[in-house]
């Protein structure tokens, strides 16, 4: 598979989020569509609570959307969430990814984030991938993924 290309992406305190930041290391990056709403908590809190066995497998978790830093900073603080949040303004990532999609709220159409999650291998391949999101125990099915997916590349 060829490598992600993507332009930088801001973190909190001033960090960037680079491509080979996808390299070295079991990474799960999920995309969703706004800080501080239901869906987007649940999901962030389902993440934060699993985070210890995503750590146990050595693996990171990175959640994008395109809110401020600002937004994101009192969104993981309101919340504790035990991993970063990447602020994709530029939608630099949102593209790389192509997550970025026409959708319809009371009948008026707009592009935003379709909920999706990447499990990407410490070469920097995406191994699963996961479009249209379900909330419900989808943090959980990703814990499992990264677990077969690890059996698999040690057979």
């Amino acid at each position: 598979m060829a490598a992600i290309h993507f332009a930088p992406a801001a973190m909190r305190g001033g960090k960037t989020f680079r491509p080979e930041d996808l390299q070295g290391t079991w990474t799960v990056l999920y995309f969703y569509p706004k800080d501080s709403t239901p869906g987007c908590t649940t999901e962030g809190l389902d993440f934060s609570a699993l985070a210890p066995q995503f750590a146990a497998l050595g693996a990171v978790i990175y959640g994008v959307s395109r809110d401020s830093l600002a937004s994101h900073e009192k969104f993981m603080c309101k919340h504790g969430f035990a991993f970063e949040l990447i602020s994709d303004g530029e939608e630099s990532l949102c593209r790389a990814f192509d997550v970025i999609q026409e959708k319809m709220n009371f009948g008026k159409k707009y592009f935003g984030i379709v909920r999706s999650t990447f499990l990407i291998n410490p070469q920097g391949e995406i191994v699963r991938e996961w479009r249209k999101v379900k909330v419900a125990g989808h943090a959980q099915e990703v814990l499992a993924a990264l677990q077969t997916a690890q059996n698999l590349s040690v057979s």
